[in-house]
């Protein structure tokens, strides 16, 4: 039978606040599946035309590539769902919506798959502080992606716990670079989470938790 009403998740929250972990557990242990904007634009900016410089010369810095195109690329994710999950369970969108325009379109876009039905929008909260601790000292693997938080074990961690593979230090993770992220959620990102808490949608998250303690607490609020 036909699901009308998928669930579909987004998390906001300050950069290493651990939006895209979550999101991963849920992807994992729900089955749901995963947009990420942060995949989506390191997967493009491989490309070597134009748009693909841009994009490299953009995130590598901390900057936000503009919003046209990042929502192409959503639409495309979103197209291919609908045209190949005949029974959507649900969907994660991790690191989106970043600019009050964002929002509205996805709202738009989510109305016009007719996924609006059962939508969950959280903010994981921690400090600027723990942010600047967290994203100075988080890795990633080489061989699969796999982004490896600096909470709990994860930081005894020599190598990908998944996979094997070799951890490292991304490049848009150095200091100048955050300081810069960091502006720009309070600059735009803020006005994102004010408009979905006004129409009382948001759903506050103590991001400072250990990384399963905030899992089971968003699993407890999707429930309820």
């Amino acid at each position: 039978m036909k699901n009308s009403n998928p669930l579909v998740i987004m998390m906001l929250g300050l950069p290493g606040s651990g939006k895209g972990t979550q999101a991963n557990l849920f992807v994992e242990r729900f089955k749901l599946d995963y947009i990420g904007s942060g995949d989506l634009l390191r997967e493009r900016k491989k490309e070597k035309d134009f748009t693909g410089k841009k994009i490299r010369q953009t995130i590598d810095v901390g900057g936000l590539v503009p919003t046209p195109v990042i929502f192409k690329l959503w639409l495309d994710q979103f197209e291919k769902l609908k045209s190949t999950k005949k029974n959507l369970k649900g969907l994660v969108i991790d690191g989106s919506p970043r600019k009050i325009l964002e929002a509205y379109l996805i709202d738009e876009s989510l109305n016009w798959y007719e996924w609006d039905k059962n939508v969950k929008i959280f903010l994981i909260k921690i400090s600027i502080k723990e942010s600047f601790n967290r994203l100075t000292k988080r890795r990633q693997c080489k061989k699969c992606g796999r982004i490896i938080p600096w909470a709990g074990d994860f930081k005894k961690l020599k190598t990908c716990d998944q996979c094997g593979g070799k951890l490292f230090t991304r490049p848009d993770d150095n200091i100048e670079s955050i300081k810069k992220r960091i502006e720009k959620y309070k600059k735009e990102t803020m006005k994102v989470i004010k408009y979905y808490k006004k129409q009382g949608k948001l759903i506050e998250i103590n991001g400072e938790q250990g990384v399963e303690e905030v899992f089971q607490e968003i699993a407890e609020k999707i429930k309820s």
